[in-house]
């Protein structure tokens, strides 16, 4: 079957798994707090001694609206939140230290958003240094952070280097400026070189850029002219996305535009297949689903050692068992539950004060959602699986193959002795493949939409 034929078949509404199960299937709207500190102090205590645990903050603040976004954000030019807000996140640290038996070891901290650079360097230190404090650091800590072009300054990036970090990360999703005055996203070449620029200077050793495919008004050639303009500046690592357009979830923020200025499906792909081919061309290997690193990355290593992890901040070449998401709605994992933040700061600030964990839903994992937990990591990040072992063998095994015959048929799916492998052509379908192992998804179809499209 030719490609067109098969973007035409699967071309369906999927998870993006970044968690099994995914936030819809969670069996909590209400979690027990103590049962989610009693998961976590349990998986603290099988991690702190080896890989360490991983920190998540997610700062909310941006001063204009993206209108592809989807991630929880507060729109404001009022900066004087900066303070009470980093006080409430460190509040809640010291809540998680008083679950922890010991000194963390931290392994990873990742400062996501909204925009971490909205906050001024020196809050910013201010959060890093209270969150190292009586904390031990590995000795291959990670640490990385999100900017917007626009709002970093040198400042910014000294700062956050001379505190550990090392791998940054930049908003620039297309150059084109139709495409960018649709989005609301005015960022010149001249701006995002600027920052490169300085981030090399001072000595990160991984600069990474996104991308994203499928925006409104974006075409070959708009993808063409700013895969050339990131070759001038040949970034480490790039993230090419699939816009995902959800404004069910999202509302008036991608509701901002026509949806028949999205390209569509057929031209989506060809789209990603284009700039797939260029970023090859480049030296760039296709890590998992969206991301390309150079050989000289760390994330090439992680999947070159099959040691390339997946969780809520996606893929990751640290791989840490215990992953506490600080800030309004972050997400934390301690790989037999999940917890989610309150949405709202003033909820999230709210519980803190009081001293109260904010968590408002979760999910504990039972036996069989940690093995599906493991099949669908393995085929996010490896591409395989395999239930050889007792440990990945659940009793509705043959109905996942079978799900698969028909992929199998098409050249998406090679099955071995117990065990499967996915050929390169089957990469921007791994989704497809994942939903077949996805049992909580096939007991309960969705009534309505809730899920992107995945192509």
């Amino acid at each position: 079957m030719n490609t067109q034929n098969l973007i035409n078949k699967y071309h369906v509404a999927a998870p993006r798994y970044t968690s099994y199960p995914t936030v819809p299937y969670w069996n909590t709207d209400v979690p027990d707090i103590s049962q989610w500190k009693e998961s976590v102090k349990f998986s603290f205590d099988q991690s702190n001694s080896g890989n360490g645990i991983s920190l998540y903050v997610h700062l909310p603040f941006c001063e204009s609206l993206c209108t592809y976004c989807g991630c929880n954000t507060r729109i404001t030019r009022n900066h004087q939140g900066e303070d009470p807000y980093i006080k409430a996140v460190l509040k809640e640290s010291t809540l998680y230290r008083e679950v922890f038996a010991d000194k963390p070891k931290i392994r990873e901290i990742h400062l996501g958003g909204g925009t971490p650079t909205f906050f001024a360097a020196e809050n910013l230190k201010l959060l890093i240094n209270g969150l190292t404090a009586d904390a031990d650091l590995h000795p291959d800590a990670e640490f990385s952070f999100e900017a917007h072009p626009n709002n970093t300054t040198k400042e910014h990036l000294q700062t956050l280097y001379d505190l550990g970090f090392r791998r940054n990360s930049f908003g620039v999703q297309d150059y084109d400026p139709k495409v960018q005055a649709t989005i609301n996203r005015i960022q010149p070449f001249e701006t995002v070189k600027k920052v490169t620029d300085w981030s090399r200077e001072i000595g990160y050793t991984s600069v990474s850029q996104d991308l994203v495919f499928g925006l409104p008004h974006q075409t070959k050639s708009s993808i063409i002219n700013t895969i050339k303009k990131t070759k001038q500046l040949k970034p480490d690592r790039i993230a090419f996305y699939s816009y995902a357009h959800v404004p069910w979830i999202k509302g008036v923020g991608q509701r901002g535009f026509d949806e028949n200025d999205l390209p569509s499906a057929e031209t989506k792909r060809e789209l990603y297949e284009t700039g797939k081919k260029m970023l090859s061309d480049l030296g760039y290997i296709e890590i998992g689903m969206d991301h390309f690193a150079l050989t000289t990355d760390s994330m090439f290593k992680a999947i070159a050692t099959k040691k390339l992890h997946r969780n809520f901040m996606g893929y990751t070449a640290s791989k840490t068992q215990l992953m506490i998401g600080l800030g309004m709605s972050s997400i934390s994992d301690s790989w037999y539950s999940f917890a989610q933040n309150e949405k709202t700061i003033e909820d999230y600030t709210n519980k803190v004060n009081k001293g109260i964990l904010p968590i408002f839903r979760g999910h504990l994992l039972s036996k069989e959602d940690l093995i599906i937990r493991k099949h669908i990591l393995n085929i996010m990040c490896n591409f395989e699986t395999s239930w050889e072992s007792d440990e990945l063998k659940f009793p509705e095994i043959n109905e996942c193959i079978e799900r698969l015959r028909e992929m199998e048929q098409d050249g998406l799916v090679v099955f071995h002795k117990n065990g499967l492998t996915l050929p390169e052509k089957a990469r921007p379908f791994v989704r497809n493949v994942c939903m077949a192992f996805d049992l909580q998804l096939i007991r309960n179809q969705p009534k309505t939409r809730i899920f992107s499209m995945t192509i």
